[in-house]
C-alpha cells in the first residue's frame, strides 16, 4: 500500500509502476491534480497515487516533470504524461468504460473552447482571497467573478441541459468542478447569487460518485489554504 504522505526532497524514488496499473503523481489539495483523480475515479481505472511535496520537490520528480507540477501520469512502460487537460484526455482515450469526451470532433472542440473560457476564471479564485488577506478592496474582482458565473449560468440555460456537455457528466464538468468544491472554503459562495442553473449544477455534481470519492471537506481546505497562505503548506494535513 502506497502511503498518502507526500514525498519531499531527499526521498527515494518509487519503483516501477506495477503492470496493469497507472501511477498518478498528485497532491491531495491541488485542484489541477483533482481533475485527473476525478477522471480516474469516474472511469474506475486501477491506479496508485504518489503525493509530491510541492515546496520541496524530490530531484527524481523534476526529472520526470521538469515543471515540477502535478498531476503527472506514469505508465508501466515508463511513459510520462503531464499537464491536467492532457492527462485527462489521455486517460479517456486509453482506457475503456464511460467515455467523458464527445465522439465528434466538433463536440471535442466545443469542450476545449469551454475549458479555454474557464481558464480565464481560475485566477479569480486566487486573486480574491489574496486581496482580502492583504486588506485590498476586492469588490471589483468579486463583481468580475459574478459576471463569469452569470455567463456559465446562461450557458446552461441556452443548452437546456443539467451539465455543461449535456444531460450527463462529461469531461468539461470534471475540469471545472474542483474550484466549485472549494467555494465555501474560499468564501466565494455569494458570487453564485442569481445563478439558479449553476447552483443546480453544483448540487448534481455533489451527488456524483467520482466527486464523492475525491473530495475533501471545507474545513480541511480551509486549514490547508491558511497554511499555504502562511508560507508553510501542510500537504499532509489530516493524515
Amino acid at each position: 500500500m502506497v502511503s498518502e504522505k507526500c514525498l519531499a526532497k531527499g526521498s527515494a524514488a518509487p519503483g516501477p509502476v506495477p503492470k496493469d496499473k497507472i501511477r498518478i503523481y498528485s497532491m491531495r489539495f491541488c485542484p489541477f491534480a483533482q481533475r485527473a483523480r476525478l477522471v480516474l475515479a469516474a472511469k474506475g481505472i486501477d491506479h496508485e497515487t504518489v503525493n509530491i511535496h510541492l515546496k520541496e520537490k524530490p530531484e527524481w520528480y523534476l526529472a520526470k516533470n521538469p515543471f515540477g507540477l502535478v498531476p503527472t501520469l506514469e505508465t508501466p512502460a515508463g511513459e510520462i504524461i503531464y499537464e491536467s487537460p492532457i492527462t485527462c484526455d489521455y486517460l479517456d482515450e486509453v482506457y475503456a468504460g464511460k467515455k467523458l469526451l464527445p465522439s465528434s470532433p466538433y463536440g471535442k472542440a466545443q469542450q476545449k473552447m469551454m475549458l479555454e473560457h474557464f481558464s480565464k476564471v481560475v485566477p479569480l479564485f486566487y486573486r480574491i482571497p489574496m486581496g482580502r488577506r492583504n486588506g485590498d478592496d476586492v469588490s471589483g474582482l468579486e463583481a468580475e467573478l459574478k459576471e463569469k458565473f452569470g455567463k456559465l449560468n446562461e450557458d446552461l440555460v441556452k443548452k437546456k441541459s443539467k451539465f455543461f456537455g449535456g444531460d450527463s457528466i462529461t469531461m468539461i464538468d470534471y475540469m471545472m468542478w474542483p474550484w466549485f468544491e472549494r467555494l465555501a472554503a474560499l468564501r466565494l459562495e455569494h458570487c453564485m447569487d442569481g445563478t439558479p442553473e449553476l447552483k443546480k449544477w453544483t448540487e448534481l455534481m455533489w451527488e456524483d460518485p467520482a466527486v464523492k470519492a475525491c473530495m475533501h471537506g471545507t474545513d480541511a481546505y480551509k486549514v490547508f489554504m491558511e497554511s499555504y497562505a502562511a508560507g508553510k503548506p501542510d500537504f499532509d494535513y489530516g493524515l
